[in-house]
C-alpha cells in the first residue's frame, strides 16, 4: 500500500490542459482518453485525447456535476447526466448534443439548484441540490441548513437526505456500503450508511470537522485505497483524507489576509461576493473537482470556477472506477 499521508505536490508538477474552457467545474475521463467537462457556453466540451475540443449541447447557465452511464452510441460514448447548478434542473445529455430535461421540480416545488449526479452500480441516480435557494450564490453568502439529496430508481423519485448546509458532490464508497456528502459551508465531509433500499441511516462526520480553516469542500473522489482527495477553493488546494481519518494538504495557495476577510464575514453574516473572488489563487484558482483519467487511471484532472484550462498531474495511486469505466 502506497504511503498517501507523504504525497505532495508542487508547482514544477502541474500541467494545464485544454484551453478557452468556460467554468470547467466537472470532467467525466473514459478509458479511450476523452475528457468530458462542464461548459458554460454549451453544456460540456469533449476533449478527445489528441487535445481537439468540441462544445457539445445548448443548456448554458451554470452547467456542473456530472455523470456518465454505460449506454454507448456507435462510437462507444454514453450519456452524460448534468446537474446545473445556474437553471434549477437535472438533464440527460446524448452524445450527439441533445438534451432532455430530466427533473426540474419536486412534489410541486422547484428544485432549487442541483450541483452534482452520482450512477451507482445499480444504475440509480444519486442527485444533490446544495439549496432550496436559486441563485445558489444566497446560500454561501448566508449559510442554510436547506441541501439535500434525491435518490432516482426504477420506483421513481424520493428524498433521502435533507439540512444540509450547501450539499455539493456525493459519491458511494467502493463497496456502496456509504453515502460521503461534501458539506460546503460546514467545511466538512458527511457520510450515511447506505441501506439496500436506499434510504440512509444516521449521518456522521467523517474526518476533521471542519477539514480546515475556510476549508469550503466542493469536489472530491475515491481512489483505489479507499483516499478521498478533495478540493478546497477558498484555500484554492487539494487534500487527501484517509480512512482513517487523517487529512493532510497535498497542494494550496492560500491568500491569508483574504481568507481571514472571508471567514470573519462570513460569521458576521456580513460576507459579500467579492470578498470570495478576493482569495483566488494566481496559479490554481478555485478549484473544485478531481477526477482520475488514463489507461492506468493514475492522471489526474481538476476542475475550476474560472481557470479557462484544467489542472493535471500525475498519482502514487489509482483512482476508483466510475460506474462507466466498466
Amino acid at each position: 500500500m502506497t504511503n498517501i499521508k507523504d504525497f505532495r505536490l508542487n508547482p514544477d508538477q502541474l500541467r494545464f490542459f485544454g484551453q478557452n474552457l468556460h467554468r470547467p467545474e466537472s470532467i467525466i475521463a473514459t478509458k479511450d482518453g476523452t475528457l468530458w467537462v462542464s461548459d458554460r457556453q454549451a453544456a460540456v466540451t469533449r476533449i478527445d485525447a489528441d487535445g481537439t475540443q468540441t462544445a457539445i449541447g445548448h443548456m448554458g447557465a451554470e452547467p456542473n456535476g456530472l455523470a456518465m452511464d454505460r449506454h454507448r452510441d456507435k462510437h462507444r460514448r454514453g450519456n452524460l447526466y448534468v446537474a446545473n447548478i445556474g437553471d434549477g434542473k437535472f438533464y440527460k445529455l446524448y452524445p450527439d448534443g441533445t438534451e432532455e430535461v430530466l427533473l426540474s421540480e419536486f412534489e410541486g416545488k422547484p428544485l432549487g439548484s442541483p450541483n452534482f449526479v452520482f450512477i451507482d452500480r445499480r444504475d440509480r441516480l444519486w442527485l444533490s441540490v446544495s439549496t432550496r435557494t436559486l441563485p445558489w450564490v444566497a446560500a454561501a453568502i448566508n449559510p442554510r441548513p436547506d441541501g439535500y439529496i434525491l435518490l432516482m430508481d426504477e420506483n421513481g423519485v424520493r428524498m433521502v437526505a435533507d439540512g444540509i448546509y450547501f450539499t455539493n458532490e456525493i459519491r458511494l464508497d467502493a463497496n456502496e456500503e456509504y453515502l460521503y456528502v461534501a458539506e460546503t459551508m460546514k467545511s466538512r465531509i458527511l457520510r450515511f450508511p447506505v441501506n439496500p433500499d436506499g434510504s440512509l441511516g444516521s449521518r456522521e462526520v467523517f474526518g476533521p470537522d471542519p477539514l480546515d480553516y475556510g476549508a469550503w469542500v466542493d469536489g472530491f473522489t475515491f481512489d483505489i485505497e479507499g483516499n478521498l482527495w478533495i478540493t478546497t477553493p477558498l484555500r484554492n488546494g487539494l487534500g487527501i483524507l484517509t480512512p482513517d481519518g487523517d487529512y493532510h494538504v497535498v497542494f494550496e495557495e492560500v491568500k491569508p489576509d483574504a481568507l481571514k476577510n472571508a471567514v470573519t464575514n462570513l460569521e458576521a453574516n456580513q460576507l459579500k461576493p467579492e470578498d470570495i473572488f478576493a482569495c483566488a489563487g494566481e496559479n490554481w484558482p478555485f478549484p473544485t473537482s478531481v477526477t482520475f483519467a488514463g489507461s492506468d487511471l493514475k492522471t489526474v484532472y481538476v476542475g475550476s470556477l474560472i481557470m479557462p484550462h484544467l489542472i493535471t498531474f500525475e498519482s502514487p495511486i489509482p483512482g476508483l472506477p466510475m460506474r462507466h469505466w466498466h
